[in-house]
Parts: structure tokens; C-alpha cells; sequence
């Protein structure tokens, strides 16, 4: 039986390395799984005459601020061709003293004279890093190696060290340039992981990669980028893998490029027979420079087959609608479709016309308000935090007071005119009946923050901003909450930028079929009624996003506050209106 169970094992195992050649480039044979390949350095690896060698030095990087104490060795190669007065394309290497060794693993300064020397890539200045190191204080003591933490790492450090150390102090010397379809990135093991992280965290400087042998497992938590590769709206990424059948990670590349597959990216699988070493990936270098260098004049295209495309059309971007503003929130929409948000610092409430596209201003001196919502009388109730209390504003001006004595940061009006509202410094839900009542109906929850209820309003959901939940309430006859749970979970970074909160869970809206659209730090998170985060779309230009509303005479367009902006977007699901009750349909479970 044992022996049985290996062949089965071995079969499936054979069948899935031939389905993974079949889609690479290279016409690699289909060696015997016990027999690894031998694999030769072409031409393209060794000096050949008549090319002109580029120049390599040696620098260093002092003090770190991104990793602070830190130093760091690099090289930067600079080809013979490379003219002051054009910018220069750019490729970054990690463990870059390996990468650099022109008789080490990759002869990285080789290879690329060969191919900018026959046309096959740019003309190209790549720069080669070590890990960082924390020194020492004297020599009785060890030094603090930042290898792992730096590449391993699923967060957007590293590529804010490349962003605002590495590439601003090599542009002091050389002309480096700014368009990121012209900026590549490779790197082996953890610098192959963190060659993939860096790209996804900021396409908008990094759209190609090349990695070798990287392990997207759960060694820092690099085995959820596979799943967050099918959830995100697509990416403008190129993305060459290389891994053999002998390494232990060779599974987890196999998820990743079935998942960079199902999304439509333009990736490539090149499978070997070796271990966890570069004998493989070393000669193959000059061929994946090749591939994803290929057409390089072009922009590199956002893939369409996400799970995002269910919710929007991935051709279609975000619509500037306002900007100029201080600090954008609370989007409202009334009957006719438009949107009102707030400008807390400036205390204003602006309307936007969903129409003609034309701003104006609402209401001036609003005591600091956050959030607001039309309520089943056709007033605009809002969160005036600054002064402590509920208001409601009549479309002809006045202004109502409804409940006050509490903070407020976000509120939620059902059908009969009645309010729940958050109070994140106290940490306390309130609930406020048509007498104008009010009393605390949950108190706990972290950062309490975004409130809103399903479409037939038997559910209440709030978010807190400071964990990866948005809980969910049962709403009681007199509007008390019950069986409270954190139930949708959501994407997180492992670490917050300093003084955030970890998820950023902000403001959400819903749709007919019960569907939250999240702000979070990590863009507009969509989950479905069973909790689960389903798709993420991007920020609009990579302004975080602090609440949404569907809005327009259907309810299918998606407008967002993000910092001093208002932005939209055409969606394929419609929204609902608060003061209307109507029963989504059972969901998927």
C-alpha cells in the first residue's frame, strides 16, 4: 500500500511539471524526477569580442532610515552605452554580491553587456544590493543580520527603501528613470520573494520581475500572496518564476503561477529538476532578461481576470470628481442619486451633482462633521463630532439637533429614522430612537469606527480600525444589538505604518446583495455576506481611501473620500438606499 501511495504521489507529481513546461518558454525536457538536469551557460554569460563592458562600483549605505542603524552594501553597474542625457532604465538585484561576481552564479555584468549590446534590453543600470546588517558595537559582539526580516518580509518596507534610499542616492550620479514600466527587479530564495513583494506592493515604481527559487510559504507569511494575487483588482505586472522539482518551496510556486494564471497576468513558470541553488537559474538568466524585457517601448497591461472583475470593469478607472479639499469623509447619497461628503478640517459639507460633475458647498461651520446619511424624511444627518452631537440639516438650511453628549465618528439611519453611531475614543456604539433617545447598545470593540446595516436592516456591522474585523449584530425590536461577533475578516499588512491602526478599516458601504465595500489601509476590500474578503479594489492613485457610497440615479456608481478627494467609478452590483428595506438574495456560503 505504501509503495502504491508513492507511485500515485510520483504520477501526479510528473503529470504537474509536464502541464508547467507545456507554458514555459524554454524548450526544457522532461527529465526523470530522481535525475536532476545539467544546465550550461551560454554564450550570453561569457565575454564575447567586441562588446564594450560596462563599469561596476562599489558603494555603501551608511544609516538607513527605513531600517535605522542599518548598512548596506551595494554595486551599481553602469553600461557602456549609457548616455547623461537620456534616462536610463533601471533593474534592481538582491544579495547583490552574488548577483555582481562576474564568475559567480549569474555574471550579472556579463550578461548584460551581451543583451544591452545586441538590443535585447535597454540600456540599463542595474543596481545590486546586500541585506542589511546592524553593527556591531565592538568586536565581543554580533551583529544583527537583516536578511530575512528585509525579504521575507510581506509588507511595503522594502520597496520604501529602494523608493526613498537606494534610487535617490543613485540618481544624485546617474540619470535614472521614473517610469516604472522601465524598472525591473530580480533576486534568489528570500530575494526572489522579496523581488515579487516589492512589485506588488508599489507597480506604481516596479512593473518586472525576475525570481528565482522563492518560497511563498509561511516563513514571514509569504503564502498569502498566491490568494491576494487572485482577490486584487490586476496589477500592470510582468512576472517570471524559476524553481526544479528538488526544492522544497516548488509547490508553492506552482500555487503562485496558478494564481498569477487565473488573474490573466503576464507570468511565466520555468521549471527545472534542481534543488534550492542557482544552478538552474544562473545560465537561465539571459533568457529571462530576454522575456521580460520583450517589447519594452510598451506599457506592460493590467490583467481583466481577477475576482475583482465581478464587482468592476477592470478597463475602467477611477474619476477624479473633487479634489483641493482638506480631509474627505462620510459620502451620502440622497434620492436623486448625489453625493454629499464632508471637509472636516475645513467644517464644511459639499455636494456633488452626479449629473453635471459640478461641487458646491452645502453647509459651512459644521462643528467638525464626519459622518452623514439621509435619513426616511429627506434630512442629511451628520456626526458633529467637534461640539458632541447628532444634527440633522434640512435641504432648504437649518440645522437640528437630535442627540448629543457623545462622540461621533460614523452613524447609520434605518427606515424608521433611527441612528446607531460610533464612538471610537470611548469605544461604544450608541443607538438613538424617533424620540431622540439615545443609549449605548455595545461597548468594547477596539476603535469602532464605520457603521452600516444590511439591506433589510436586521444586521449591524461595524468596523474596527485597529484589528482585521468587521463585526456583525443582530438588531433586536427595540434596537439593541445581540449575538455580536467579529465575523468579516480582513486583508492586513503584518506592520502598520507608525501611528496607524493595523487594518485602517475606515468607513464601508453595502450592496443589494449584501456586500461590504471596506475602506482599509490596503484599498476597497470586498466581502461577501459569509465574512470572507472576496476581491480588493486599488486606491485611486494611491490615496488611501476613508469611506464609499454607491451614488447616481441606479445606485451603480461607486463614489470614494480619499484624503483631499472625491473620486468614482462604474460598478457592475448597485447599491441600496438607506431609508429602503429590501431582502438580499441567500448568499453563497
Amino acid at each position: 500500500m505504501i509503495s502504491q501511495g508513492r507511485s500515485r504521489r510520483a504520477w501526479h507529481e510528473l503529470f504537474m511539471i509536464e502541464a508547467m513546461l507545456r507554458r514555459s518558454f524554454l524548450p526544457l525536457a522532461l527529465a526523470p524526477l530522481a535525475k536532476a538536469e545539467e544546465y550550461v551557460y551560454g554564450p550570453d554569460s561569457s565575454r564575447q569580442p567586441g562588446v564594450p563592458a560596462g563599469k561596476v562600483t562599489k558603494h555603501v549605505l551608511a544609516a538607513s532610515t527605513v531600517y535605522p542603524g542599518t548598512t548596506h552594501d551595494y554595486w551599481v553597474y553602469v553600461p557602456a552605452q549609457y548616455d547623461a542625457a537620456k534616462p536610463a532604465a533601471v533593474m534592481i538585484f538582491q544579495d547583490g554580491s552574488g548577483f555582481v561576481n562576474e564568475t559567480g552564479h549569474s555574471r550579472v555584468p556579463i550578461v548584460f553587456d551581451n543583451l544591452i549590446h545586441k538590443g535585447e534590453m535597454p540600456v540599463t543600470i542595474a543596481i545590486l544590493i546586500s541585506p542589511g546588517v546592524l553593527p556591531a558595537r565592538n568586536s565581543d559582539e554580533q551583529a544583527r543580520f537583516h536578511r530575512s526580516y528585509e525579504y521575507d518580509a510581506v509588507t511595503g518596507r522594502y520597496a520604501r527603501f529602494l523608493i526613498e534610499e537606494i534610487l535617490p542616492v543613485v540618481g544624485k550620479s546617474y540619470n535614472l528613470t521614473n517610469d516604472p514600466n522601465m524598472r525591473a527587479i530580480s533576486g534568489s530564495s528570500s530575494g526572489g520573494n522579496c523581488s515579487v513583494n516589492t512589485v506588488w506592493e508599489r507597480p506604481d515604481y516596479f512593473r518586472r520581475v525576475v525570481s528565482f527559487i522563492a518560497g511563498f510559504t509561511h516563513q514571514r507569511g509569504a503564502l498569502i500572496l498566491p490568494s491576494q494575487v487572485r482577490k486584487f483588482e490586476g496589477k500592470p505586472l510582468r512576472i517570471l518564476l524559476q524553481d526544479g522539482t528538488g526544492d522544497v518551496n516548488y509547490q508553492s510556486n506552482l500555487d503562485m503561477i496558478a494564481a498569477l494564471d487565473q488573474a490573466g497576468y503576464d507570468a511565466k513558470f520555468v521549471s527545472g529538476t534542481e534543488g534550492h541553488n542557482m544552478k538552474h537559474g544562473g545560465p537561465l538568466l539571459p533568457d529571462a532578461l530576454r522575456w521580460v524585457w520583450r517589447d519594452w517601448t510598451k506599457p506592460i497591461a493590467k490583467p481583466v481576470k481577477s475576482f475583482a472583475a465581478r464587482f468592476v470593469d477592470p478597463l475602467v478607472d477611477w474619476e477624479l470628481v473633487s479634489k483641493g479639499h482638506r480631509f474627505t469623509e462620510g459620502p451620502a447619497v440622497d434620492a436623486e442619486g448625489n453625493v454629499y461628503f464632508s471637509d472636516i478640517p475645513n467644517n464644511r459639507i459639499h455636494k456633488a451633482e452626479h449629473a453635471s460633475g459640478k461641487v458646491s458647498v452645502f453647509q459651512e461651520d459644521t462643528g467638525g462633521v464626519n459622518g452623514l446619511m439621509f435619513g426616511p424624511d429627506g434630512r442629511l444627518y451628520a456626526c458633529q463630532n467637534g461640539r458632541k452631537r447628532i444634527v440633522a440639516y434640512e435641504m432648504g438650511g437649518g440645522e437640528r439637533v437630535v442627540a448629543e453628549g457623545a462622540g461621533s465618528n460614523d452613524l447609520a439611519v434605518n427606515a424608521k429614522g433611527e441612528i446607531y453611531f460610533t464612538d471610537p475614543q470611548a469605544k461604544r456604539v450608541w443607538f438613538v430612537n424617533a424620540k431622540g433617545e439615545k443609549r449605548v447598545v455595545h461597548e468594547g470593540i477596539s476603535f469602532p469606527n464605520g457603521v452600516r446595516l444590511s439591506p433589510d436592516q436586521s444586521l449591524l456591522m461595524v468596523a474596527d480600525m485597529s484589528t482585521r474585523w468587521v463585526w456583525s449584530f443582530q438588531v433586536q425590536g427595540d434596537g439593541s444589538l445581540a449575538y455580536g461577533v467579529a465575523f468579516h475578516r480582513l486583508e492586513m499588512e503584518d506592520e502598520a505604518g507608525e501611528g496607524q491602526m493595523r487594518s485602517g478599516a475606515d468607513g464601508f458601504t453595502v450592496d443589494t446583495e449584501g456586500f461590504l465595500y471596506v475602506a482599509t489601509r490596503m484599498g476597497l476590500q470586498v466581502n461577501d455576506p459569509a465574512g470572507r474578503t472576496t476581491a480588493v479594489l486599488l486606491k485611486p492613485e494611491g490615496k488611501g481611501i476613508s469611506n464609499a457610497v454607491f451614488a447616481g440615479p441606479g445606485l451603480d456608481t461607486l463614489y470614494v473620500t480619499a484624503g483631499d478627494s472625491v473620486y468614482r467609478r462604474k460598478m457592475k452590483r448597485k447599491g441600496v438606499f438607506p431609508w429602503k428595506v429590501s431582502k438580499p438574495p441567500a448568499p453563497r456560503l
